[in-house]
C-alpha cells in the first residue's frame, strides 16, 4: 500500500479532511461509504469559552470527497459521559449524539461516534481494508500473529453503543506503549496519532504490513459464454417479482468473476457470508448461486421467519448478487448506481475469499450476526428516511436518436423520473451509472441487436422503447423528388422502427410492469405540407405500424403510443439562419414565429421528452393505440 502524503496542512480539521480523502480514494481500504474518521480539537463556543469538540465523519458523507462540512462536530465531554451508562438503545444513541452538537445544521454524527471519542487520541481512522479484513475471515485469524502488540484485538461486536461499551473495557486492558492501532474482527482496521499525518502514516504501515502475509493474486482469462438477451430478461422479470419492485439485473464477465464461478466449491464458499457485515445491507447475506430465484426467496422467508423479532417487517427476498458458471455474476439493485455498487463489494468479496482460501480457509460471521446487522434498526431508519423511490426507479428504456434533438430531451426526461436509458444514436454518446450510449445506426439490423444485447446485459431487460431517430430530407416537391432521398427517409423514418419492434419485442414482453412504446411521429401526418412527400409518407408508415403493434401486442401489456411534435425549433434542423428567414417569410421576428401556434406558445425538445415520459407512465396506463399532438394547437389538425 503506497502512502500518498504529500501535503503541510496547519488546520487539524483540514488535515483530518485530507487524511480521509486520501484513504477514501483507495478501494482497497474504503468502498462505498465504509469507514470513519474524526479529530478532537479545542475551540470557543458561543460565549468564547474554550470546549473539547470531537469532529466526526457525518452519515452520508463519502470519505472520498467528504469537506469541512461533512464533519459532525460534538461536546467531548457529552460523548464520553454517555459511556458511563450501562445500556443504551441505538436509537436513543443516535438522538443523544444530535443533543451533543454545536451546529444543529450539521450531518447526523457516525454511529460509530461515541468509539471514537473514547479513544484517548487527537485523530482516529477507520477502514475496512481488504488485506485486514482477510486477516479476521480465516479458520484460524492472522491478524495478532502478523500485528503483534502493535494492534489491540477486539472480538466482532455490532456497531453502535455496544462496541463502544466493549471497546471501553477492553481497549485499556489491552493498549501497550507499542500500541499504534486497534483491529475489529471481522470490521477493520483504526490507527490513531497524534495528528492526521502520523494516524495515516500508521494505517499505511499497518496496511501494508496486512498485504505482505496475503499471496499475489492473478485471474487467468476465462471463456466467456453468450447469454440469450432473452434469457436475462426472464430472469429478471423473475428477480423483480420477488422484490415486488422493478430491478436492474448488471451481468458481469470480469476476469475475477468468471474465474471466481468457475471454482468446483463455489456454492461452499460463495455461501459462507460476507466479508463484514457492513455488506450486508448491499449484497444480503449470501449469493444466489445458480438461477433457483424462487428456492432463495424461501429459504429467505424461512430464516426470516425462525430469527425474526415481533413487529419486524421482511424485507424484500430478492437476491443482489448472482453466481453462475455461464452467466459469471449478475448485481442487483433498485438502481444502476445500487447493483454497481453491490458488484464492487463482490469484487472485494471475492479477492478477500481467494486469498482467505489460500492461507487455511475463509470463514464469515455467523448468520444470526449478518441477520442482525441486514435488520439493525438504524439502517432500517436509513430506508425509511429515503422516500419513495422516482416513478421509474428499476426500469429501462431505450431510446433511438439519443444523442441530440428530440431524442435526447426523451432520455432527459426518463431519467430524471428514474429509468436507466439505453442511448442508441449514430454519435457517440458517454455512459454513465444510469445511461449507456451505444453508437449504431437504427438502419442496421446489427446494430440494433448489439444495442438491444448490450443494454440487456447492462441493465437486465428492456421495458419503455422510445423511436425517436428520424431524418427530413429537406422541401423538395414530388417532381423533383429523388429515389433516394425517398428511400433514405423510409429507412430511417420506418422501415427502421419495424427492425426495432420485431427485434425488441421478446425482451419487451417481459417487462414486469408491462412494456411501453412511444413513437415519434410528426405533426405533418395528419397535416401534411408541401414540398415533404417523403418525410410525411415516412412519418404516416411507422405511425401506421405503431398502430398495428397496439393491436398486436396488448395481449402481451405491451400499450403503442404516437406523439406528433411541430415546430420544434431547438433541434439540429433549425440553425438560426433558417429560423430567420422563415420568421421573415411570414413577416415576425423568430420569437413570434416560435410561438405561431393557437396557444402562443413555444414547443421545445423538454416539452416532447416531458409528454413521452408521461406517456410511459402510470397515468397512461389504460391508454394504447392513441396519437398525441404535441404543437401548441394547429388548426389543421384540429
Amino acid at each position: 500500500m503506497e502512502n500518498r502524503w504529500a501535503d503541510t496542512i496547519s488546520d487539524p480539521l483540514d488535515a483530518c479532511v485530507y487524511a480521509s480523502r486520501l484513504l477514501g480514494s483507495e478501494p482497497d481500504l474504503v468502498l462505498h461509504g465504509g469507514g470513519n474518521t474524526s479529530v478532537k480539537m479545542s475551540v470557543p463556543d458561543i460565549t468564547g469559552a474554550a470546549t473539547d469538540v470531537l469532529y466526526v465523519k457525518g452519515s452520508g458523507w463519502d470519505l472520498a470527497s467528504i469537506e469541512r462540512a461533512g464533519f459532525a462536530p460534538l461536546r467531548l465531554d457529552r460523548l464520553r459521559a454517555l459511556l458511563t451508562v450501562e445500556s443504551l438503545p441505538d436509537s436513543a444513541m443516535m438522538n443523544e449524539l444530535r443533543c451533543a452538537l454545536l451546529d444543529a445544521s450539521a450531518p447526523d454524527p457516525s454511529v460509530e461516534t461515541l468509539l471514537h471519542a473514547l479513544l484517548p487520541h487527537p485523530v482516529v481512522l477507520h477502514s475496512h481494508a481488504d488485506a485486514v479484513i482477510t486477516l479476521t475471515n480465516l479458520e484460524k485469524p492472522l491478524v495478532e500473529e502478523v500485528f503483534g502488540d502493535r494492534v489491540v484485538v477486539i472480538p466482532y461486536v455490532m456497531p453502535g453503543f455496544d462496541l463502544a461499551k466493549t471497546c471501553a473495557t477492553l481497549f485499556p486492558q489491552l493498549v501497550t506503549s507499542r500500541t499504534i492501532g486497534m483491529v475489529l474482527m471481522n470490521h477493520g482496521l483504526f490507527t490513531f496519532g497524534a495528528d492526521a499525518r502520523e494516524a495515516y502514516d500508521r494505517h499505511i504501515e499497518l496496511v501494508t504490513l496486512a498485504e505482505a502475509r496475503l499471496s499475489p493474486l492473478e485471474f487467468e482469462p476465462q471463456f466467456i459464454p453468450t447469454v440469450d438477451p432473452v434469457d436475462l430478461a426472464a430472469l429478471r422479470k423473475e428477480i423483480s417479482a420477488a422484490a415486488g419492485a422493478p430491478m436492474i439485473v448488471s451481468r458481469h464477465t470480469d476476469k475475477a468473476s468468471m474465474a471466481f464461478t468457475d471454482r468446483r466449491d463455489l456454492a461452499d464458499v460463495a455461501t459462507r457470508g460476507p466479508a463484514t457485515p457492513d455488506h450486508v445491507i448491499r449484497t444480503k447475506r449470501i449469493p444466489l448461486v445458480g438461477r433457483d430465484i424462487a428456492g432463495y426467496v424461501a429459504d429467505y422467508r424461512r430464516y426470516f421467519e425462525e430469527h425474526a423479532r415481533p413487529g419486524l417487517t421482511m424485507l424484500d427476498p430478492a437476491p443482489r448478487i448472482v453466481l453462475d458458471n455461464l452467466l459469471g455474476m449478475l448485481s442487483i439493485g433498485r438502481r444502476a448506481k445500487d447493483a454497481d455498487i453491490a458488484h464492487d463489494i463482490y469484487v472485494h468479496t471475492i479477492r478477500i475469499i481467494e486469498r482467505a482460501e489460500a492461507l487455511g480457509g475463509y470463514r464469515a460471521l455467523p448468520a444470526s450476526d449478518l441477520f442482525d446487522m441486514e435488520y439493525w434498526e438504524l439502517e432500517q431508519a436509513k430506508l425509511r428516511l429515503a422516500g419513495a423511490p422516482a416513478e421509474f426507479t428499476g426500469e429501462v428504456a431505450l431510446v433511438t436518436g439519443a444523442a441530440s434533438g428530440i431524442g435526447r430531451a426523451c432520455a432527459d426526461a426518463l431519467r430524471a423520473r428514474g429509468a436507466s436509458v439505453i442511448g442508441v444514436d449514430l454519435t457517440h454518446t458517454k455512459s454513465t451509472s444510469d445511461y449507456l450510449g451505444v453508437r449504431g445506426d437504427v438502419t442496421n439490423p446489427e446494430d440494433l441487436e448489439d444495442a438491444i444485447r448490450l443494454g440487456v446485459e447492462r441493465f437486465g431487460g428492456i421495458d419503455m422503447v422510445v423511436a425517436s431517430a428520424g431524418v427530413f430530407p429537406g422541401n423538395t416537391p414530388i417532381v423533383s423528388l429523388r429515389e433516394a432521398e425517398w428511400a433514405r427517409a423510409m429507412d430511417v423514418n420506418a422501415s427502421s422502427v419495424a427492425s426495432l419492434f420485431s427485434q425488441v419485442h421478446p425482451v419487451l414482453r417481459l417487462s414486469p410492469r408491462g412494456g411501453r412504446v412511444v413513437v415519434v411521429a410528426s405533426k405533418n401526418v395528419p397535416a401534411p405540407g408541401p414540398g415533404a412527400a417523403a418525410y410525411s409518407a415516412s412519418k404516416a408508415a411507422v405511425t401506421q405500424l405503431a398502430r398495428v403493434a397496439a393491436l398486436e401486442w396488448a395481449a402481451d401489456g405491451i400499450r403503442v403510443n404516437v406523439v406528433h411534435p411541430d415546430a420544434v425549433f431547438d433541434t439540429g434542423l433549425w440553425t438560426p439562419e433558417v429560423l430567420a428567414q422563415r420568421a421573415a417569410h411570414y413577416g415576425m421576428t423568430v420569437e413570434e414565429y416560435k410561438r405561431r401556434n393557437l396557444l402562443g406558445t413555444e414547443v421545445t425538445s423538454a416539452t416532447v421528452g416531458k409528454l413521452v415520459a408521461s406517456l410511459c407512465s402510470d397515468a397512461f396506463a389504460c391508454t394504447t393505440g392513441a396519437q398525441v399532438p404535441v404543437d401548441g394547437g394547429n388548426e389543421r389538425v384540429i
